[in-house]
């Protein structure tokens, strides 16, 4: 049996100074086998990656258009006596607007160029979207009829005259605005979510953009939930720099009490963002703690205080306040529902984070013993 050295032929020996001849071993070489497991093959979806990038870039633009409509709406509420609202109010519009023109014109250009950060925050913002949309769908569905009706009713108090619209015709407009809604919360963002979940739409942004990004250092679903609490912060702080009234404990904080109070939980919403995408326990223990405290502090708020008397002393007109009170939204608790469903359903899903919070057990390095004398 030959061994992994064997000798070379006589031609190639070799002899010392002795004259003794010594073979010269030399080590044989086997020849590399080739790999007949086969790559993964991914399809590449740079197309998909640019149509949807184009749907982003022109919703973008839709929501930079809002911007002047919103202007246009701040100078004709002006020109009717006691129904100009506080140019907080308008600002606040106008920085939502901006704000949401500027993220979808971010992502689409990314999802153009096939960035990572563009998939990835595309995925979690469309789950976000998802989910939000369904819950004002249903809001909405609820909602609207009643909404319509009371207009309806209203007018002809206020002149005398029916409106002329039965039941019917009210049906297939309400109908139409569902259907409308549902198509930019609902039906959007789960095209979204089917498209960019997809493994080979990852494997195409890897291969076009190879460069590990900032999105790449956590999981997604915890990317998820930072993204929420960012922008809760945001929300905060609109409301707190438009509309500071914040509920705790069973009553409305208005004024320097409700900015002040904005601000704390938008910083809190700050910092647990922050420490979420960098996956502290500590983090994760806080949000599981707070959570329901805020839950508790909205649920009291909404059953015992009332939100129109809160609003009047903000220096609401007395027709802004009789155009509130008459809103469905504001009137009983459908605010506190939806926001108690929107609460718990975060809530769970931070219970479910646990297992990437998860403390790792590192290894330690193997001990050097030191070596003893031959």
């Amino acid at each position: 049996m030959q061994n992994e050295f064997s000798p070379l032929p006589d031609s190639v020996r070799e002899a010392d100074a002795t004259g003794v001849v010594t073979p010269v071993y030399a080590s044989a070489t086997l020849p590399a086998v080739p790999s007949t497991s086969p790559s993964p093959q991914y399809a590449d979806r740079s197309t998909g990656l640019i149509f949807f990038g184009v749907v982003q870039i022109i919703l973008g633009l839709l929501a930079g258009l809002m911007v002047p409509f919103v202007a246009l709406g701040a100078f004709l509420t002006r020109l009717g006596p006691g129904t100009s609202t506080g140019p907080r109010q308008f600002l606040s519009g106008i920085a939502t607007y901006t704000f949401l023109a500027i993220l979808l014109l971010a992502l689409g250009i990314g999802s153009v160029q096939m960035k990572r950060w563009a998939r990835a925050l595309t995925v979690v913002i469309s789950w976000y979207w998802m989910i939000t949309g369904i819950l004002i769908t249903v809001l909405l569905t609820a909602v609207l009829p009643v909404t319509m009706r009371s207009a309806l009713e209203a007018q002809h108090r206020a002149t005398g005259q029916s409106a002329g619209l039965s039941a019917s015709v009210m049906a297939v407009i309400l109908t139409i605005m569902i259907v409308f809604v549902a198509m930019f919360l609902i039906a959007v963002p789960i095209a979204f979510v089917i498209f960019y979940s997809r493994q080979d739409v990852a494997e195409t942004c890897r291969r076009r953009d190879p460069v590990s990004r900032w999105t790449d250092r956590v999981p997604l679903p915890v990317l998820g939930a930072s993204v929420v609490f960012t922008a809760q912060a945001l929300y905060m702080i609109n409301a707190g720099l438009s509309t500071p009234v914040v509920p705790f404990f069973g009553r409305y904080l208005t004024g320097i009490a409700g900015f002040t109070g904005l601000m704390m939980f938008a910083s809190l919403d700050i910092f647990l963002a922050i420490a979420f995408f960098q996956l502290k326990t500590a983090a994760w223990w806080l949000a599981i703690v707070t959570s329901p405290v805020r839950l508790l502090s909205l649920a009291l708020t909404y059953a015992r205080a009332d939100l129109m008397q809160a609003y009047s002393k903000m220096g609401f007109s007395e027709q802004q306040m009789q155009v509130m009170h008459s809103s469905p939204f504001l009137r009983g608790h459908v605010i506190l529902w939806w926001s108690l469903i929107s609460a718990v359903l975060f809530f769970g899903y931070l219970i479910w984070l646990k297992r990437y919070f998860n403390t790792p057990i590192t290894s330690r390095p193997p001990i050097a013993l030191p070596e003893q004398a031959t």
